[in-house]
């Protein structure tokens, strides 16, 4: 949710914080950002690519973000080696999420053990158990359940309906979306007599590293033995599973329902696409590119690229997936030859 509009800025004041050149009149005032199709008066608009220049020359923004290389003398611009990321930066300016006063809403429960520290905020019916720690400046909005002895760092959001199970470590600047369960148990049974399932105990942790944002209603499993780890910088979608011991390097990038087994480990910079099945005890080389529906069974080696079930690498998929439509064909004329072939064994 995004609120607290900024106040208008003038062009020349808002490139000097975003340390580009720009040219025009630098006195005009921005008060908004928009696309190129909605813009209005006051907004600043970006060109990221040249066949939407036709768009440029159409819209109504007050000034926009344009690549170095690129001339526009229509309204005022902004110049920038990558004017996606400016436009990003412009928008945190203009723009900052919801957050909450600080304080303790008098309808949540917060133990008299948890440490707390300052300016955070808890919402109403928000748990805090035993000897929970939060770090300053942390918002727990209404309704989070935090169970006894988790560790919870500086400048984290949690959104409202977030479990955070016993014992898990969550680093700084952490965000959590509505829903999300971080320490649940592994998916562990072992088979007994008359093929029932005992459950194997599940006594290790969830440890999260600073930077991560987890998406809603994702689910990550505490460790049978020893850790689940998330490491810093991860992104991760809407409905990610991540079960017991998986271990996630450094600023990778899970898309929605992906489904990552026990004890695999994913390599830094690695992107997976949507819904993508990682099996178990499977390693991922780093900054692999897994394609969206692609199932995983084996070792990945570092920088490849895999599509499809079982994966391939993805110009063998393109070349399997080409040929696919002719099959039918083939089959007819091998039907064909066979025919031939009997009828000359005939003779």
């Amino acid at each position: 949710m995004l609120e607290k509009k900024a106040e208008p800025i003038r062009l020349s004041v808002l490139a000097k914080q975003l340390n580009c050149p720009y040219t025009g009149k630098g006195s005009t005032l921005i008060s908004g950002i928009s696309s190129l199709e909605d813009a209005e008066k006051g907004d600043l608009v970006f060109l990221a690519q040249r066949k939407f220049r036709d768009q440029l020359e159409r819209t109504k923004a007050s000034a926009a973000i344009i690549p170095v290389d690129e001339t526009f003398n229509r309204i005022p611009v902004i110049k920038s080696e990558n004017p996606q990321l400016t436009f990003i930066k412009a928008l945190e300016y203009f723009f900052q999420p919801y957050r909450p006063e600080p304080g303790i809403h008098p309808l949540a429960s917060v133990s008299p053990t948890a440490k707390v520290g300052k300016k955070v905020s808890v919402g109403a019916f928000a748990f805090i158990g035993d000897e929970v720690e939060i770090g300053n400046r942390t918002v727990i909005f209404p309704s989070v359940t935090i169970y006894p002895r988790a560790q919870l760092g500086r400048g984290c959001t949690f959104h409202s309906h977030v479990s955070i199970r016993e014992n898990t470590i969550i680093g700084n600047r952490v965000i959590i979306h509505n829903g999300a369960v971080i320490g649940s148990d592994g998916f562990g049974y072992i088979q007994g007599k008359r093929k029932t399932h005992l459950k194997i105990p599940q006594k290790g942790v969830v440890v999260i590293e600073d930077d991560v944002e987890v998406g809603a209603n994702t689910t990550i499993d505490r460790a049978s033995l020893g850790k689940t780890i998330i490491r810093k910088g991860t992104k991760i979608d809407n409905l990610v599973h991540i079960a017991h011991n998986v271990v996630v390097g450094s600023d990778v990038i899970l898309a929605a329902q992906t489904g990552i087994a026990g004890s695999s480990k994913i390599g830094k910079q690695v992107i997976a696409g949507g819904q993508v099945g990682i099996a178990d005890h499977v390693e991922i080389g780093e900054s692999a590119i897994i394609a969206a529906k692609c199932g995983v069974t084996k070792n990945l080696r570092a920088n490849s690229m895999v599509a499809g079930y079982p994966h391939l690498d993805i110009r063998d998929w393109r070349k399997a997936w080409v040929s696919i439509p002719q099959i039918y064909d083939l089959l007819k004329e091998v039907k064909k030859l066979k025919k031939k072939i009997e009828q000359l064994e005939k003779k």
